[in-house]
């Protein structure tokens, strides 16, 4: 498991609901957690590692000796209210930073590892670390949110990602599109699809 970078197909996918949690989705989301904090991150989407899961996770602290670890499995976002805008960064963009417009505080519906039932209201920086991950799950960066003139200045940056990407892609260090979509349907299968 690795932390996939834009533009990767799975950035841009909208992730599925999760219909059962058992002992692989806790192993991936141990994995998860020891990714993110090895890249000194704060929030982590299953699509960032190559997974079309509605799941993530979040630690503020960005330490594991630190903070509390969150798991959100199908959040549902409302309530937002307020709005500030604020720098924010992604571990699928390292060392890229803008401006993002989010609400000041939202509401969150999810369920937890265990499969209890989470719902708060939250602000500060967990409430734009959930709307930045929930945006993951729908397949929108943060990029997506910024304003035409702050994304233009990241223009060098982002061509410097998707020749990076293409690169890879073309000499099969990553896969092509058509199988990348085939793992990503085998992986909703999985875990995303009612058994009788």
């Amino acid at each position: 498991m690795e932390i996939i970078t834009h533009p990767h197909p799975t950035l841009s996918y909208k992730s599925k609901t999760i219909q059962r949690i058992n002992s692989e989705l806790r192993d991936i989301v141990a994995q998860m957690f020891e990714l993110m904090y090895a890249a000194k991150g704060v929030g982590l989407a299953a699509n960032q590692v190559d997974l079309p899961l509605r799941l993530f996770i979040v630690n503020t602290s960005a330490n594991a000796a630190e903070g509390e670890e969150l798991v959100f499995i199908n959040p549902v976002l409302s309530k937002g209210k307020g709005s500030e805008i604020e720098d924010e960064g992604c571990l699928s963009l390292p060392s890229v930073y803008g401006p993002v417009n989010r609400s000041r505080t939202i509401h969150v519906e999810a369920f937890g590892l265990q499969g209890n039932t989470i719902s708060a209201d939250l602000d500060g920086l967990l409430a734009r670390v959930v709307q930045h991950e929930t945006d993951h799950l729908d397949g929108i960066m943060f990029l997506d949110r910024m304003n035409p003139l702050s994304l233009k200045t990241l223009e060098t940056d982002l061509q410097e990602f998707e020749l990076e990407f293409t690169s890879r892609q073309q000499g099969g260090i990553i896969a092509s599109d058509e199988v990348i979509y085939a793992k990503l349907a085998a992986w909703e299968d999985k875990f995303c699809t009612h058994r009788v």
